[in-house]
């Protein structure tokens, strides 16, 4: 597949190309090109030029094309959704569903754009303004750079994408290299749809050139990007030489505590659904460290245990599959490196752990304690239970704190007043009450705390972090 660029679908000026490869066969699905510097500023230049007339545009009319777009997903679902399965590995049932989240993001932002409203201010508040008259009006940023990981490629494209477009903003998509390809057919939709071809470019290759450029150029008002931690820190440093804006959404070691009150039932339900099954535990706001209270470790094991053993793991594309693999044979061998490296430390590994190219069986990781690095701010990209104990509610916020992240969390617990001293003490963007940390509703602001990230996304902000405002007075008017 080609670069969407300038309206024409191109190759690399110097002819690179990467490939793109099934991770649960081996198998060469496609290349794209590998983007040079050369290819970026054809992007940036369109962009810049591109952007005024966009946000000329009747908010109605762009909210049409987005609306068309939409339309469109549904004709081409079942291609997508295989196309989705092939390059990552995701379980066609999941492929299948996420496009649900894409129709209702877009379509959500285009009623949020409807109620953007300005602001007036009170008359005569100030002494010596009286007959002054100031409103204040919100306008695009400009030209925004959306970096989206491989992990929830379709999700975080309509997170980023669709607020900045619908706002009157031009857009140049980078997406992971591991899995472009759906992206790219996305692109080739909302071009499809009416989105002008210098309001919506997708540069493929190198992150680290590609992403670096972006956030270095000033011409570009805004990067959104959802990854790593050092790459976040990396995109803010860069773009503070332009004083350009950034929304980071990074990398996190959620805990999961469960108190001694908990349904264990329950609790383990949450925790094997969204660490093992949903994307095999490449999320970033998942449950991490598994916090049990002392008393009910034994229950909550093998309880968690047993549900691991009927996970059916196999063909991505086979309907009955609950999990795939991970992103590429790469990214299993690092995760079977961090659990190598926690049972050196002195932990046992009591369940899984077995590598098969890029499949991993769910790993259960028992005697976990507070001086391992899994338990502070080791990130393990993979579905791994790393098991802690503790005694006191005290001891499990501490544990829960001790870490650079500070993305999600959760508790479990029958008594609302643990459960709220709980939320309230423990450092982290969002708080799951009787469920595990892996929740985002799109109508929630989502983001981080600490080196997790900066700015939130969601149908209530989101289009306030791609717009800004202007202050215009009628002086000596009234």
């Amino acid at each position: 597949m080609k670069m969407l660029i300038n309206g024409q679908r191109t190759g690399a000026s110097d002819g690179g190309v990467l490939e793109v490869c099934n991770p649960a066969t081996g198998a060469l699905l496609d290349t794209v090109p590998a983007a040079t510097a050369a290819d970026l500023e054809r992007a940036l230049t369109a962009a810049q030029k591109g952007w005024p007339a966009w946000a000329g545009t009747p908010l109605f009319e762009r909210g049409a094309i987005l609306r068309r777009f939409v339309r469109s997903i549904d004709e081409h679902n079942e291609e997508l959704s295989l196309l989705l399965c092939r390059e990552m590995g995701k379980p066609i049932s999941e492929a299948r569903n996420d496009f649900g989240s894409v129709k209702h993001l877009f379509n959500g932002f285009v009623e949020a754009a409807n109620q953007l409203t300005g602001m007036t201010m009170p008359l005569g508040v100030q002494e010596g303004r009286e007959k002054d008259f100031e409103l204040a009006i919100r306008e695009p940023l400009g030209v925004v750079a959306c970096i989206i990981p491989f992990n929830a490629p379709l999700v975080l494209f309509s997170h980023k994408v669709a607020p900045a477009l619908i706002a009157g903003n031009a857009v140049i998509v980078k997406p992971a290299s591991d899995d472009p390809l759906v992206l790219l057919r996305l692109g080739e939709l909302l071009w499809e749809a009416g989105v002008p071809g210098d309001v919506f470019q997708m540069i493929t290759g190198s992150g680290a050139q590609i992403g670096s450029l972006l956030a270095g150029d000033p011409r570009v008002a805004k990067v959104s990007f959802t990854g790593s931690t050092e790459v976040g820190l990396a995109i803010a440093r860069a773009a503070a030489a332009n004083m350009g804006h950034t929304g980071l959404e990074l990398g996190g070691n959620a805990p999961f505590v469960v108190m001694a009150d908990a349904d264990i039932d329950r609790a383990a339900a949450e925790a094997a659904a969204g660490r093992a099954t949903y994307v095999t535990g490449q999320i970033c706001n998942v449950a991490k460290r598994f916090l049990i209270h002392r008393s009910v470790k034994a229950a909550f094991t093998a309880n968690l245990i047993d549900r691991l053993q009927k996970i059916i793991i196999g063909d991505p594309e086979d309907p009955a599959t609950q999990m795939g693999t991970l992103i590429s044979e790469s990214a299993a061998r690092e995760v079977e490196r961090q659990v190598a490296h926690t049972v050196s430390q002195g932990a046992k590994l009591i369940y899984g752990g077995v590598r098969s190219g890029a499949y991993y069986t769910p790993a259960v990781l028992d005697e976990v304690t507070g001086a391992m690095d899994i338990a502070h701010d080791m990130e393990v990209f993979g579905p791994v239970f790393p098991l802690l104990t503790f005694d006191t509610l005290e001891e499990a916020i501490d544990l829960s704190n001790d870490t650079i992240f500070g993305l999600g969390a959760g508790i479990m617990t029958g008594d609302m007043s643990i459960a709220l001293r709980f939320a309230m003490a423990v450092q982290a963007g969002s708080v799951i009450i009787n469920g595990q940390s892996f929740y985002r509703s799109f109508m929630m602001p989502f983001g981080g705390y600490k080196q997790s990230g900066g700015g939130r996304e969601g149908l209530t902000v989101s289009l306030q972090e791609v717009t800004q405002l202007k202050s215009i007075v009628f002086k000596n008017v009234l």
